[in-house]
């Protein structure tokens, strides 16, 4: 018997407040019913980055406007939904939580069940929720806060290639906006500036090309461009908008060489695995850069894979990936009780080593 299941989602791990409602029959391709997505960007802007608290708080109050929202647009009741899907982590604990109590509430009132969703898993399973593309694939998570490797083999089990030993690409764009006093978030700004610039005129590092392996490295390449600043701010007393745009270029360019050599390498591994029909995908929210999706395509086609690039509005955090996740983790027979808990650290590959080490409260990433 074909069993049709309705999912609503909930997706509170960093600052963008989401729930969705995704509906699919058997296998058959998933379908947005809804996805409703409030940006806390004005919120965080006076600061140069997240503030916990201030996105906790919002999140708080906006989440239960959001699940009315998405039911509206999906011309639902809660009657009509079969689960309720959240991310429980990893992000800033105080969102996660927000999100999970919210869930549990609604689970609660319902007695529709509670699934659990890792973050990262919503980012690497989208492209079965746009393509519907079959395991395993490898998937390039490229963020804010992660950047890994991953050959998706099923919708619970991931193998690491590799990833980021310290500061993940989203990162390394938000601080450098931050040094040109570019406004936030980064990745746009800067890439907007790039446009403009030189990418030739300043030669920046390209981290860990010279190691063998998938592990990236973006802290430095910061730092270098620092100095950069620094010394031309030293020799002419300030910036000029074209020194700006140029710094901007060669960031970018610096980032894109980095990330297709490393491709090139994961992809290779990935194709010892002899894959029918070989998919690199590339999620999250770095992966709006247009530069970046440039060159990872032709990476791509260069080694004879096709490349999936999901849409934007799905590349950033919503709620629609965590309620298709809760989809594949309930046709899988997963349930969660009351005693979920919100994760700060979850890592996809539970049986590789921490890259960014761990604490009491497990491996970061």
């Amino acid at each position: 018997m074909v069993q049709t299941l309705t999912v609503l989602g909930l997706e509170s791990s960093c600052d963008d407040t989401a729930a969705a409602v995704v509906r699919q029959t058997g296998g058959t391709r998933a379908e947005v019913l809804s996805s409703i997505v409030y940006g806390q960007t004005d919120l965080h802007s006076a600061f140069g980055g997240v503030v916990p608290e201030i996105a906790a708080r919002a999140h708080a109050e906006k989440l239960d406007t959001c699940v009315v929202q998405a039911l509206e647009a999906a011309n639902l009741t809660l009657a009509g939904i079969d689960a309720i899907a959240v991310t429980a982590g990893p992000g800033l604990i105080g969102g996660v939580m927000s999100g999970v109590m919210c869930a549990k509430g609604l689970s609660a009132a319902t007695g529709l069940p509670l699934i659990g969703v890792n973050h990262l898993a919503g980012h690497a399973l989208t492209p079965r929720l746009t393509d519907g593309i079959a395991f395993p694939y490898l998937m390039l998570l490229v963020s804010g806060g992660h950047c890994q490797y991953l050959i998706a083999h099923g919708p619970e089990k991931f193998t690491r290639l590799g990833g980021t030993i310290d500061d993940a690409p989203g990162e390394a764009f938000d601080k450098t906006a931050r040094l040109l006093g570019l406004p936030q978030p980064g990745g746009p700004s800067v890439e907007a500036e790039a446009r403009l610039g030189d990418p030739e005129r300043f030669r920046f590092p390209r981290p860990l090309l010279d190691r063998p392996g998938c592990d990236l490295s973006f802290s430095g390449l910061k730092t270098a461009l620092m100095r950069m600043r620094d010394q031309i701010v030293a020799e002419k007393g300030g910036l000029t908008r074209q020194d700006r745009a140029d710094l901007c270029a060669g960031f970018q360019r610096a980032v894109v060489d980095t990330l297709a050599e490393k491709t090139r390498r994961a992809i290779d591994q990935y194709l010892e695995l002899a894959p029918s029909d070989p998919v690199i995908a590339v999620a999250g929210g770095v992966a709006a850069n247009t530069a970046i999706r440039t060159v990872l395509e032709t990476v791509c086609c260069a080694k004879g894979a096709r490349f999936i690039a999901p849409p934007l509005n799905l590349c950033t955090d919503n709620a629609a990936m965590i309620a298709y996740a809760g989809i594949e983790r309930f046709r899988a027979g997963a349930r969660d009780g009351f005693d979920l808990t919100a994760r700060p650290r979850w890592p996809l590959d539970q049986s590789s080593p921490a890259m960014l080490g761990s604490g009491k409260k497990g491996a970061k990433a």
